[in-house]
């Protein structure tokens, strides 16, 4: 009896365990319903510009082109359900996309090898990306298809970096911009509409409280290096986290009230 309940206890906090692994797999928080149908509508305008204007461009062309790259759709992501991340604005994008085309279109004409052409590829425009500061996870779609995407691909050669990718890239970046613009609380891009972050009222007002509201900008890039890892958040975005964390710390002892004595029984 007792070994039986031994193995289900073992078996319970195994249980426990895996769902908490998957938990911390998932993202940590989430937003609201409307956020999510104002993203979803978002990537459906960008995706049928990109389309349309990609269908045109081939029609006026006489069907010698393509009409749009898979990687779009990534990105379409990043600009509608991340518009305040780093890698979403629009030197990320733009500048992630061309140099990733360039780099693939390099690689499929001069090497005959197509696996060594594609990993190369990939991993070329991870470090131009990087060293140009335009870090955007499609552009390694973007180089990868400019390697595997077959004949007609192949056959533009450099025009691919012109269009479907540019095209592409500017089509999308206008409709980001235009559909993000009337929500207040999308900022894109964020270098429009940079305001200091201000401290929540119960953290301004706590008395006695020499607690900083905003972190000094030398500090915040120390800290970020010290990582030593990508961080897709803006600066201005982590100075508002802040200032509403530590307003949010001051309001709970408020809130919640003070805790309870417990009553001594006299003797």
């Amino acid at each position: 009896m007792k070994a039986a309940y031994r193995m289900s206890e073992r078996a319970l906090r195994k249980k426990v365990s895996l769902m908490r692994g998957w938990s911390g797999l998932k993202i940590a928080y989430t937003v609201s319903e409307r956020e999510h149908w104002v993203s979803a509508a978002g990537g459906l305008l960008g995706l049928l510009a990109v389309l349309w204007a990609g269908n045109f461009w081939v029609a006026e062309h006489g069907n010698a082109g393509v009409l749009t790259i898979a990687s779009m759709g990534a990105s379409a992501v990043l600009l509608f359900a991340a518009p305040h991340g780093a890698m979403s604005q629009p030197w990320s994008v733009f500048g992630g996309h061309l140099v990733s085309a360039l780099v693939g279109v390099t690689c499929a004409r001069w090497l005959s090898d197509p696996m060594l052409a594609a990993s190369l590829a990939v991993a070329l425009s991870i470090a131009a990306m990087y060293s140009l500061r335009c870090l955007h996870p499609p552009g390694g779609a973007t180089a990868l298809n400019a390697v595997l995407g077959g004949e007609a691909l192949h056959a533009l050669g450099y025009d691919y970096v012109l269009s479907p990718v540019l095209l592409n890239v500017v089509v999308l970046l206008i409709v980001a911009v235009a559909f993000n613009y009337p929500f207040a609380w999308r900022r894109y891009p964020q270098a429009w509409w940079r305001q200091p972050a201000v401290c929540a009222p119960a953290a301004a007002n706590s008395a006695g409280s020499e607690e900083k509201c905003m972190i000094p900008h030398s500090d915040l890039v120390y800290a970020l290096s010290q990582i030593d890892t990508f961080v897709d958040v803006s600066e201005e975005d982590l100075q508002k986290i802040y200032a509403l964390a530590l307003g949010h710390q001051h309001l709970a002892p408020e809130t919640t009230g003070p805790a309870p004595v417990p009553a001594v029984e006299s003797t």
